[in-house]
């Protein structure tokens, strides 16, 4: 490949609407150009990193015993309808008529497709286990889109689904491809953790999430310092104890708080630490009032939440709707004599950690007013429900040993369910077992972000100057760029290209009427692991190699370099670190 018949339009400054770094360089690297809001077009070099992607997933799925198909883009409303989700999955499932006027959806994943597919063939234990991936493109309109390819609108996608007979082979099937991904994400040289995670919109009993580590992720993790707990902080259970009943203190006390409608502006005013406050999370839960308290310094974790309510919608309540329903006054709401000042039912939850207050703040459930001196044990009804609620932080104890908690930044890559009989049942996709009774499929499914890989990679191999690619997902493994536009040098330069290239690496050669520093820049920019120069140092049989990750510049000789660079290059494909 020659630059000068490349289409890398590179830019010199970020476009206005980049967030993160990855979306910022894989514009100016000439990489993505934005089509419409979450939807971009892929360029060249783009796609040569996606080609790489997918064919280690291939290679890896392969080994695991998964087989690949290509299901519909556009999937009928009717089989979303039988597994119940045409109404449930909400605003993000592009809907769509045909001429004829039949319902359709773009397919934002495709279990109810995949169901249909395997249930029109497989009909007996025999057939079974069948793994069926794809990697195909995929639509949810997203609300807010944001951060280029990492929340984007339209994306591409790997999915997998297994089929099996029992509970016992589907849990061998998910740990084949639980093994895979590790393998994977190994592969692609990218630092990575496998977390427990919850199941959301696909459902299933069993969740493992594959998150590169990086500051700007959107997800937060954590890690146990003692053992090799990992898990989003969305799963991590949290321990609460028994609420203590004070009989010998003063009764809470009614203070006055005007314009105090936050946690940090209540607590300032009265001189009070956050942890010794009550926080009030307002929800409409299914079309109810519900509210959930947490201490003030705490993070309410709605997925537990939503797991205790039982609620099918759950959402952050507006604050007009919640004082005309209930009555009471946002920004005053408190645990204690709730029930007496709501004008209807309000669903109450309260994280345990608040049992061991001593004497706490709260809303008071009336405008302008808090408690103080709320003793929990004494003072919250006798019925009040204790829970789980709470996120979790550094320095929470480990659910598995004695260990602490550790927090990360991470970026979803993959994500693996065990989803049960979940569809099959409700799509009635039944097999013959052995004695020729009708058995629901067990299911898995599996997903890996593959566009969204690209700028996760960038968030995690960057610097100021622009892209450092993993070997093993890198367009082009090694630029080699000429400073001399004839002559030796040229010549030079065009024998190391070619014999690059006859060696199986992917090279190209920079051949552009352009100045050195306009090349170099555009080398540091695009991401070449390797960049060879060849200069004025020909004349002595020399060239300068530099290694884009370490950036040290040594000078090599000419005769033997090839094939240690084709060397180096094939180890650092299998994971090790580029070395000359």
């Amino acid at each position: 490949m020659r630059a000068s018949n490349l289409h890398i339009p590179t830019l010199r400054e970020p476009p206005n609407d980049a967030e993160v770094v990855s979306h910022q360089l894989l514009v100016r690297a000439g990489y993505i150009r934005r089509c419409a809001a979450g939807v971009y077009s892929f360029l060249p070099l783009a796609v040569r990193a996606l080609e790489k992607i997918k064919n280690i997933i291939r290679e890896e799925l392969d080994v695991a015993g998964a087989q690949e198909v290509l299901l519909p883009v556009a999937v009928p409303a009717d089989l979303w309808n039988e597994s119940g989700r045409w109404e449930q999955y909400g605003p993000e499932l592009l809907r769509f008529q045909d001429r004829k006027g039949a319902d359709f959806c773009i397919g934002p994943t495709h279990e109810e497709a995949i169901v249909d597919l395997v249930r029109r063939d497989v009909n007996s234990y025999k057939q079974l286990p069948i793994n069926l991936y794809q990697i195909q493109t995929k639509f949810r309109d997203e609300m807010r889109p944001r951060a280029g390819l990492m929340r984007g609108r339209e994306f591409m996608m790997k999915d997998a689904y297994s089929f099996d007979a029992d509970d016992e082979a589907a849990t061998v099937s998910y740990q084949a491809m639980y093994d895979a991904y590790n393998r994977i994400f190994t592969r692609m040289g990218l630092d990575f953790r496998p977390v427990e995670a919850d199941t959301g919109n696909i459902g299933g009993s069993l969740s493992h999430e594959f998150q590169v580590l990086a500051d700007s992720g959107e997800d937060a993790i954590v890690s146990c310092s003692n053992c090799d707990y990992a898990a989003n902080v969305e799963m991590v259970p949290l321990p609460y104890g028994d609420p203590a009943i004070v009989t010998d203190a003063p009764a809470p006390e009614l203070v006055e708080t005007p314009g105090c409608k936050t946690i940090d502006a209540v607590c300032d005013f009265l001189d009070t630490a956050k942890e010794a406050s009550i926080k009030a999370v307002l929800f409409e839960a299914d079309g109810e009032p519900l509210v959930a308290f947490v201490r003030g310094d705490r993070e309410l974790n709605e997925v537990k939440l939503k797991k205790l309510s039982g609620a099918t919608l759950l959402h952050i309540a507006d604050g007009g709707w919640f004082a005309r329903t209930t009555k009471l006054p946002p920004g005053f709401i408190g645990p204690h004599k709730l029930a007496e000042n709501a004008e209807v039912p309000v669903k109450v939850f309260v994280d345990g950690e608040i049992a061991a207050i001593d004497s706490a703040v709260c809303g008071a459930n009336q405008k302008r007013y808090h408690f103080t001196g709320i003793r929990p044990g004494r003072d919250l009804p006798e019925d009040t429900v204790w829970a789980d609620l709470r996120m979790a932080e550094a320095g929470d104890p480990c659910p598995k040993c004695a260990g602490k908690l550790r927090t990360f930044r991470g970026i979803e890559v993959g994500h693996v369910f065990f989803l049960g009989t979940k569809y099959s049942v409700s799509m009635n996709a039944m097999f013959l077992d052995a004695n020729q009774k009708k058995q629901p499929f067990v299911m898995g499914c599996y997903g890996i972000g593959v566009s969204r890989i690209l700028s996760a990679a960038v968030e995690q191999n960057h610097d100021d100057r622009g892209i450092i690619w993993p070997v093993p997902i890198a367009p082009i493994e090694v630029i080699v760029v000429s400073v001399d536009k004839k002559g030796d040098g040229l010549e030079a330069a065009e024998r190391i290209y070619r014999d690059l290239r006859a060696e199986g690496i992917d090279a190209a050669i920079d051949d552009r009427k352009q100045r050195p520093g306009v090349k170099f820049k555009d080398a540091e920019l695009v991401g070449y692991p390797l960049q060879i120069t060849v200069g004025r140092g020909i004349k002595e049989g020399k060239v300068e190699v530099k290694i884009r990750r370490i950036g040290e510049r040594m000078d090599m000789a000419v005769d033997g370099l090839v094939p240690k660079v084709a060397a180096a290059i094939r180890k650092a494909r299998r994971g090790h670190e580029l070395q000359l």
